[in-house]
């Protein structure tokens, strides 16, 4: 998938010490797709013990990243 991050969305990386090798994992090898709406997807991935949480506006071309972050909270996601 061809994606571009946006400014929030790597200002939230480097506040939250997520590499973007994480977040390209999870939007290439997503344990899970959820469709909110026609222009919203979130790709999520368990990581060592942590849930990777990626936000894609889809109505872009390539694809936006609108923010990124990681919760212990797995099993409120899955």
């Amino acid at each position: 998938m061809l994606f571009e991050f946006s400014n929030h969305s790597l200002e939230q990386i480097k506040m939250r010490s997520i590499s973007k090798e994480i977040v390209e994992m999870v939007i290439n090898k997503p344990d899970k797709i959820i469709i909110e709406d026609e222009n919203q997807q979130i790709f999520q991935k368990v990581v060592e013990n942590h849930l990777y949480r990626v936000f894609i506006n889809n109505n872009k071309n390539p694809s936006l990243i609108k923010t990124v972050y990681r919760t212990s909270k797995i099993t409120k996601y899955l």
